[in-house]
């Protein structure tokens, strides 16, 4: 594999084992446990001049600190979105500043693409001719466009609910789609069930590959350094399978580690009461989740009721000093018509979640009025504009 110079392996996040790259490609071969890129931070020869003095046109910017060389990615120029004040949005919460990093600006319309341009170069690396995955929908999509630009062939497993954009756009790319009946958890299990058949089909799925969380990262560091290389006090995330979550942890430790920022943010994990496993299972104090028997939101992209990177969430959430905040559907839904009505941001339902988390967080009096919050608009809007459209039709507008 042809990979960076301080790039030196993967290590399991619950054992400890660690794997070649050019070997290990998906979960631990010791105990079955989620892998994780590691670099040797010595070797890493990054600082904020030469940062400054680079183009700020995608996140394969930052390539010392990925397992890949941008002139080998699969990629698009995704990344590098902006960072987009509102300060309306700030006098409703009472603190001293708001700013949306705003992910609907990547190709597929979402935060998804960080994580796919990692995972198909490391799909092409490996020599994979198809790749597979189950999805709530955006990923899927992206994985569909970025199996595209590779010629790999794309496997991509859906709920029925997932919505029409992502399912027409998987057609469109030339993704082979099976729409399977009832929720992420039967699109998952219908994916396992063809893994099984086809041993030659490459995971780009959620933590079974260890590159997804890999790109997500790099949303930290162009907010660091957006931020002028100034710690945010909060950063709001909705939050399923916590995938950029971890991923931000992880991009703040790395730049610390290098002398780069001072402080750790605070990572808030906004959830939908109908689907809130991580913000039980911060709340009670436990290490782990207990799934949910009975997910019940309209924000499919964090209905997962039984993510499994949940000690690894909540490690970051405690060790970050941050927290947990969950809301119902109607006050999501609200929020992604205030942020539009109020600062013209599109926000798709699932991500409104991270901007009625903030608003809840504010009513409770977890700010005292000086801080710098960072809400994640991890996709647009028009993804799922006639949800809340119909929204607003239900309210007779």
């Amino acid at each position: 594999m042809e990979t960076t110079d301080a790039f030196t392996g993967l290590e399991c996040i619950d054992c400890g084992a660690t794997f070649d790259a050019e070997e290990g490609s998906h979960r631990c071969g010791e105990c079955g446990g989620i892998l994780d890129p590691r670099y040797d931070y010595g070797a890493v020869d990054l600082d904020r001049e030469t940062l400054a003095s680079r183009p700020f046109d995608s996140m394969w910017r930052y390539e010392e600190l990925l397992p890949f060389a941008r002139e080998s990615a699969v990629t698009m120029d995704e990344g590098a979105t902006p960072l987009v004040e509102c300060p309306k949005l700030a006098d409703e919460l009472g603190v001293e500043r708001v700013v949306f990093k705003d992910e609907g600006r990547n190709p597929t319309g979402t935060f998804k693409d960080r994580g796919q341009t990692v995972a198909m170069t490391a799909a092409v690396q490996h020599g994979a001719t198809d790749v597979a995955l189950a999805s709530a929908g955006n990923a899927g999509q992206a994985a569909a466009a970025y199996a595209g630009r590779a010629d790999i062939d794309s496997h991509v497993f859906l709920p029925a609910r997932a919505g029409f954009t992502n399912k027409a756009m998987v057609n469109v790319h030339g993704g082979d789609m099976t729409v399977v009946g009832g929720r992420i958890t039967d699109a998952g299990a219908a994916y396992a069930d063809a893994m099984a058949e086809h041993d030659d089909w490459y995971s780009v799925k959620t933590f079974e590959t260890p590159y997804r969380h890999e790109g997500k990262k790099t949303m930290f560091y162009e907010i660091a350094e957006q931020l002028e290389w100034e710690t945010p006090d909060a950063i709001v995330y909705p939050t399923g399978g916590g995938v950029g979550l971890v991923g931000m942890h992880k991009a703040a430790k790395e730049l610390r580690e290098l002398g780069l920022i001072d402080e750790l943010p605070a990572l808030y994990a906004a959830q939908a009461t109908g689907c809130q496993p991580i913000v039980e299972a911060f709340e009670s104090g436990s290490e782990v989740h207990e799934a949910v028997e009975h997910p019940d939101t309209i924000c499919g992209g964090i209905e997962i009721p039984d993510p499994g990177a949940s000690p690894w969430i909540l490690e970051a959430l405690r060790e970050s000093g941050g927290g947990a905040v969950a809301t119902d559907d109607e006050e999501i839904l609200e929020a992604a018509i205030a942020v539009a009505k109020g600062e013209g941001l599109e926000m798709a339902p699932t991500c409104a979640a991270a901007a009625s988390g903030a608003w809840e967080l504010g009513e409770r009096g977890e700010f005292e009025g000086d801080e710098t919050v960072v809400i994640l608009n991890t996709g647009t809007g028009n993804k799922d504009a006639d949800v809340l459209r119909s929204h607003l039709m239900g309210k007779g507008i």
